[in-house]
């Protein structure tokens, strides 16, 4: 909450004081929890690790939630400071602001900064400092990780595959700030989109989001990072430790996520250029590509308003934003690799009806992969599927429409952000009590499902 401050100070927008006593509530507040515990010690065992996983994000986002509450501008009710928080520290991006250019510059920034320590996953930061203090961190990092394979670590120490996750995340994010700087932005902007592009965030500090900029170059040197931030971390090191860019083309997750953002790209391109949407064709792969990409990866930035695209394309997006970026990324969705997994899945079962008495073995790559993977990624789509439907109907009960109530927790779910309908712009529209469930959803989202469901089992807490 300091950095906010200082900004307030550079550009004497008077933002600054809400994150001041935010600070030093935060700072009393945990003084008096740590101090009456300081000399509790003891293993860390997998229930607390689920555990310390689910409380950080709810604490960190509702402590988080403190200056947007004290600020005068904006000025917001409870239940729209917490939703945009949560919105910010999960990455989804979903906002209940509007006239977001006139606020003040404190504010902005904030939101870029909340996007852009949730988008690596601050647990991973406290993976690399709980080692230090004599706590073991391997169990929050198996809570933590995205992915059906959790057991895979790059360095034999976690305290050391957190820190070179963080270097690749930070090297990535001044890079993305440079690109921008040197294609037209301002410095303050540069920083800002760089932390919610790598993030895969989605917050903008102008209404018009990217398109606020009309640059084709900032558009591609976006959609260049998007992709890149939607890649597998653990891969992105092994790439660097290899000194190969061949790396990434032995990995089955990238090249289908390739396949992905270009087959979307392709039928955006081909329905606009056949509707004549925009005046050139050069334009329609512009807007076609940094779409594609944005909404794929569900990242949300946008250069146009893509629901008001001809036939198919606005669901076709939004239907994307369900297989995400890849596992280990900063992206939302059910991950590339489940889907691909669930894909073999559905071909092995069909090739079971033709030949019922052969044995299939699924790969992926050279490898191949253990029934109980498959047994857990089919457990991950129920849940995810059982989730979203309640989530619906419970939207749909507090009375908003069959499309905005879909598209909104398809928005909060892959923590997206833009919807349909009456979320096509921005969430302040819709009720309370349809923001507190898509707040649930945001964090069902970047908890993958399971490590909040977890708790709700009676087995759970059970000594």
């Amino acid at each position: 909450m300091l950095p906010p401050a200082f900004v307030s100070l550079i550009y004497r927008d008077g933002g600054g004081v809400p994150f001041l006593m935010a600070f030093v509530f935060c700072i009393v507040t945990g003084l008096l929890t740590w101090y009456p515990n300081r000399d509790q010690k003891s293993e860390l065992r997998a229930r607390e690790g689920f555990l310390i996983v689910v409380l950080f994000w709810v604490v960190l986002a509702s402590f988080s939630a403190i200056p947007l509450i004290l600020t005068s501008e904006p000025n917001l009710t409870i239940t729209d400071a917490f939703f945009e928080s949560f919105s910010g520290l999960t990455t989804t991006g979903a906002t209940i602001l509007t006239h977001i250019d006139g606020l003040p510059h404190a504010v902005l920034y904030y939101r870029q900064q909340l996007q852009w320590l949730g988008g690596m996953g601050i647990i991973v930061l406290a993976v690399a400092v709980l080692p230090m203090l004599g706590i073991g961190g391997m169990q929050l990092y198996r809570a933590e990780t995205p992915g059906p394979v959790k057991d895979s670590k790059m360095t034999p120490r976690i305290a050391d595959t957190a820190k070179h996750l963080w270097y690749i995340y930070l090297t990535l994010t001044i890079s993305c700030a440079l690109a921008f700087w040197l294609a037209g932005m301002s410095a303050f902007d540069a920083i800002c989109h760089a932390f919610s592009t790598i993030a895969i965030g989605g917050f903008s500090t102008h209404d018009a989001s990217i398109g606020y900029f009309n640059s084709p170059v900032i558009n591609l040197i976006c959609v260049v990072f998007l992709i890149i931030a939607g890649i597998n971390f653990a891969l992105h090191y092994a790439a660097v430790t290899n000194r190969s860019i061949r790396t990434y083309f032995y990995d089955p997750e990238f090249k289908v996520f390739i396949g992905i953002q270009f087959a979307i790209t392709l039928i955006c391109f081909l329905v606009l250029v056949t509707h004549g949407t925009y005046d050139s064709a050069n334009q329609a792969l512009d807007q076609a590509l940094f779409q594609s990409v944005s909404i794929s990866t569900t990242a949300g930035f946008a250069t146009d308003n893509f629901a008001a695209w001809p036939t198919l394309l606005p669901l076709l997006l939004i239907f994307s934003s369900f297989i995400g970026g890849c596992a280990g990324s900063t992206g939302g969705g059910m991950k590339v690799v489940r889907v691909l997994l669930l894909y073999l899945q559905g071909i092995r079962e069909l090739k079971k009806l033709v030949h019922p008495k052969a044995v299939f073995s699924i790969k992926l790559g050279a490898k191949a992969l253990p029934n109980r993977v498959v047994e857990a990624i089919w457990g991950f789509f129920s849940a995810y599927a059982a989730v979203f439907i309640i989530c619906m109907l419970i939207l749909m009960a507090t009375g908003l429409d069959e499309l905005t109530a879909f598209t909104a927790v398809v928005a909060c779910l892959n923590n997206l952000g833009p919807g349909l309908g009456e979320v096509a712009a921005n969430f302040s529209s819709i009720n309370d009590t349809s923001k507190w469930t898509l707040i649930i959803a945001m964090l069902f989202g970047r908890l993958e499902i399971f490590t909040l469901l977890v708790l709700f089992t009676p087995a759970f807490w059970r000594d």
